[in-house]
């Protein structure tokens, strides 16, 4: 069963196309993580599947549902963190929960999504005497208080430091051990890697990759990386070690297809010429490498916008 199905989505802005035709399928009980830079879609791609945007062509359903037409069965079936909830200041962190619990049909006790998220010692706090960490573990809970089949979650750990953000994590897969389906979107390559069954990678409005990320590293990032530095100021040959391989430290970085044979070559080179290979390194490609061979060009066209 598919928790969300989309169809050739498009959505236009007069003469801008924002999302051009996208296809992809969510199954019930897994995380999908929708990856892309600022401008990429990923923002409208969400906006519609909640219902908060209509589409300009193509089918979606969520849940079963239109969600253009914001049945009522859909939304409280769905939770949402949005990057800010904008709660009131005065209110306790017990009262905002209790406000939202109250919006849905079979909530979820409020001591228990405050343990989820790690406020169980500031009930009685109120929202404006939080951090900003502790303030985003709110939003969280928010989108957690109506238990909802589906949850939308933008950049849950924005703000979170380390251990804050390693809790959340088990918070959400706690979710999909109960069979909770989650659609994440979120910057941090490491979060996507730590959570995500599966995910999609947006560029200038269309999926440029997607499937898992063992999926999507073996057809877009073939290539390993060979990092190596030198000693004594030697210079490795021009037909082994291309001219911009050499790094800002003085060090080496080579991305190849053939690691074993620049290896032999490499190596062979540095026993002739008795000279000594420090801080060797090989390494598959990361997500985050391939995310930025597929998502470059955008990124840089946001960046210089």
């Amino acid at each position: 069963m598919s928790a969300i199905v989309v169809d050739q989505l498009r959505k236009s802005y007069g003469a801008l196309e924002a999302v051009k035709g996208i296809s992809l399928t969510v199954a019930q009980g897994e995380i999908f993580a929708l990856l892309g830079p600022n401008g990429a879609g990923k923002t409208t791609t969400v906006e519609i599947l909640e219902g908060y945007r209509t589409r300009s062509a193509g089918t979606v359903e969520v849940l079963g549902f239109d969600p253009a037409q914001r049945p009522t069965e859909m939304r409280a079936r769905i939770g949402i963190v949005l990057q800010s909830a904008g709660v009131e200041n005065y209110l306790t962190v017990a009262e905002v929960v209790d406000l939202y619990r109250g919006y849905y049909p079979h909530p979820r006790e409020r001591d228990e999504v405050l343990r989820l998220v790690g406020l169980e010692d500031r009930p009685n706090v109120r929202v404006g005497k939080l951090s900003g960490g502790q303030r985003r573990r709110l939003d969280v809970a928010l989108g957690m208080c109506g238990n909802p089949d589906l949850l939308f979650l933008d950049e849950p750990t924005t703000g979170f430091d380390p251990a804050a953000r390693r809790n959340a994590w088990a918070a959400i897969s706690g979710l999909r051990d109960e069979g909770k389906t989650i659609l994440l979107t979120t910057h941090f390559m490491d979060e996507a890697q730590a959570l995500a069954d599966r995910l999609a990678i947006m560029r200038a409005g269309e999926i440029v990759a997607l499937g898992t990320i063992d999926d999507i590293q073996s057809q877009h990032g073939s290539e390993t990386r060979v990092r190596f530095a030198l000693t004594d100021g030697v210079a490795p040959p021009a037909d082994l070690v291309p001219a911009d391989a050499r790094q800002r430290d003085g060090s080496y970085e080579i991305w190849s297809e053939a690691p074993t044979e620049l290896l032999h070559r490499l190596t062979g080179w540095a026993l002739d010429a008795h000279v000594e290979l420090t801080n060797l390194s090989v390494a598959r490609a990361s997500l985050e490498d391939t995310y930025l061979e597929l998502t470059g060009e955008s990124a840089e066209q946001s960046e210089g916008a």
